[in-house]
């Protein structure tokens, strides 16, 4: 549940920031701020996975949580740059385009309706491509490593197994 309220704050949040002052120098920083905090969520989430009793699950919350983050940031600056450059984009976005936009790309279906038409935008489109392609094999790699050492952490025994458990003090005779 809490991973669901996470992701209902993350998209409230989305959709209220006030992003009607354009795509600034300030704007970019604050989008590499916003890329910075996707790394360090993702990085806590991680140390919380293999600390976890339950490490398959906490894996699950921390990609649940996590992954909003990172395609909110790239909806944001989709938005921006759309609306500072009429001609960023092959039509106007509003900020659900321009998550349907985020989503497609990191889906990799691009159904073709929503297409960037500037060089700028091209290539923060392959900075989201490639930024997609590192999350799948982090996803992969990072949070699949955390979830097997904080099994390994786990101790062992037949209840762990679901195995009875003998209430017999002497059960090995």
């Amino acid at each position: 549940m809490r991973a669901l309220a996470a992701v209902a704050a993350e998209v409230t949040i989305y959709y209220s920031l006030p992003l009607d002052r354009g795509l600034t120098w300030w704007t970019v920083v604050l989008l590499v701020i916003g890329l910075a905090v996707f790394v360090v969520v993702l990085a806590r989430q991680v140390a919380q996975i293999v600390e976890s009793p339950y490490p398959r699950l906490r894996a699950t919350v921390a990609i649940m949580v996590s992954l909003p983050v990172f395609l909110l940031v790239f909806s944001i600056a989709y938005y921006l740059i759309e609306h500072a450059s009429e001609g960023a984009f092959n039509e106007h976005l509003s900020r659900t385009d321009a998550l349907y936009f985020t989503v497609t790309v990191f889906a990799t279906v691009g159904f073709g309706d929503i297409a960037p038409t500037e060089a700028s935008t091209r290539v923060l489109v392959m900075f989201q491509m490639l930024g997609d392609l590192v999350l799948v094999g982090l996803i992969g790699r990072v949070v699949v490593g955390a979830v097997g050492a904080g099994l390994q952490r786990r101790p062992t025994g037949p209840a762990e197994h679901g195995a009875a458990v003998s209430s017999r003090p002497d059960d090995e005779g």
